[in-house]
């Protein structure tokens, strides 16, 4: 279930999660817009993003304990997010167009969508918190659809 209390594990996550968005910010391809978006992935999104923000900073569980077996999910989880601030920097180095955006990377379809999603859900399973898989699952099926929907327009 999980021990209420101060993540910072989690806010380590989340920063790295939130400071290439925020950058992303000023360095947006020039043709993107969120005009289309499916309204019910959006809200699966929105939401998703709320319950993970909270649930990582209020669950001690998600910090580093002795080594066990469970490391092993949250080494993954920290490569997952390396890989993510990786994409990232190929992003910003980029054309910026939507192709670059919406790239993969080592065969990860979408990975600047994907890469943090599958980090959080590793954190959770490595914390044992049923709430934050719940969390990522709603936000991965809102942020993920909505970036496989934007790549399929620009396939089209």
């Amino acid at each position: 279930m999980g021990h209420w209390g101060f993540s910072y594990v989690g806010f380590i996550f989340l920063l790295m999660l939130t400071v290439p968005n925020l950058i992303w910010t000023k360095h947006q391809p020039k043709e993107y817009t969120d005009q289309n978006e499916n309204k019910v992935l959006l809200i699966f999104e929105r939401v998703g993003q709320v319950c993970v923000t909270c649930t990582t900073l209020a669950f001690s569980d998600f910090n580093i304990h002795r080594w066990s077996t469970w490391s092993f999910w949250l080494i993954v989880a920290v490569i997952l997010m390396i890989l993510y601030e990786c994409w990232w920097i190929r992003y910003f180095k980029s054309t910026k167009t939507l192709k670059d955006f919406y790239s993969s990377l080592f065969g990860i379809p979408v990975a600047g969508a994907t890469l943090p999603v599958v980090a959080f859900f590793f954190l959770g399973v490595y914390g044992k918190v049923i709430w934050l898989l719940i969390s990522v699952v709603i936000l991965g099926i809102g942020h993920i659809g909505i970036h496989l929907q934007h790549l399929k327009e620009i396939q089209s």
